[in-house]
């Protein structure tokens, strides 16, 4: 992999030398550019100059935290966010999706398996060939599939690759019932991660609140008690239908 002046950089916000210099080389190794903050606050500065296709965040930073950085970064960008945690605790990671990160790696981590991250979750942000000129239409939802553009009632919305990937997959197949299984399998193809199955929960809710008028009452995509997720075949509310 060659990589190209107009690249974008994957931006490392990272206060530990040793561990940014590392990744950085691990990086570099596979063709990618990279530009390393180290701490919240320079972090927020290169994410908005250097347009980053995706950032690797760490959580225990300097004059901002990771978590506080996470926020701001999503209100103003979909830019890929994974979240480096030295926090094994589920309900921490389970807490830097729900605020917006595509992906987390736990400390301490193999070079290797975050490089593996950052490709997957770039791959989920490409375009599909087999996609082109495929339009998904479901009531006020329009899905353009070669543009990878979401709009709602005529309001774009803007999707994280994850969140990009669940909704094609269920919307391209309406009333087919996925299984968390399988849409774990949508975001990280052939194992290449071990991920908790709440990442689909909460990757599915933070979806409903951009495309359902009720998210707790959600029209579109609806809860399959006990086995997953499945994209409405009509516009009537499935009765008894709730989201977990």
């Amino acid at each position: 992999m060659v990589a190209h002046a107009e690249t974008p950089p994957v931006l490392i916000i990272e206060d530990d030398q040793k561990t940014a210099n590392l990744v950085s080389l691990y990086l570099d190794r596979e063709g990618f550019k990279s530009v390393v903050a180290h701490d919240g606050r320079e972090g927020l500065k290169l994410a908005e100059r250097s347009n980053p296709a995706l950032i690797i965040l760490d959580l225990m930073l300097p004059q901002i935290d990771g978590w506080e950085v996470c926020r701001e970064i999503r209100r103003r960008s979909n830019v890929p966010i994974l979240m480096l945690t030295a926090r094994g605790d589920e309900i921490d990671r389970v807490a830097g999706l729900t605020l917006g990160a595509d992906d987390y790696v736990v400390k301490p981590f193999s070079p290797r398996e975050l490089v593996a991250r950052v490709k997957a979750i770039l791959r989920r942000g490409r375009t599909d060939p087999a996609a082109a000129q495929s339009v998904l239409i479901h009531e006020d939802l329009l899905l353009n599939r070669e543009k990878r553009k979401l709009s709602v009632a005529g309001r774009q919305v803007f999707l994280t690759p994850n969140e990009y990937a669940l909704l094609e997959a269920l919307m391209a197949r309406p009333g087919k019932t996925f299984t968390r299984d399988e849409l774990l399998e949508k975001l990280y193809p052939k194992g290449e991660a071990h991920v908790i199955d709440r990442v689909v929960d909460v990757h599915i809710g933070k979806l409903r609140q951009k495309i359902e008028k009720e998210p707790a009452n959600p029209r579109h995509i609806i809860t399959v008690h006990g086995i997953g997720y499945q994209f409405a075949e009509e516009t009537a509310d499935p009765p008894g239908d709730q989201p977990t």
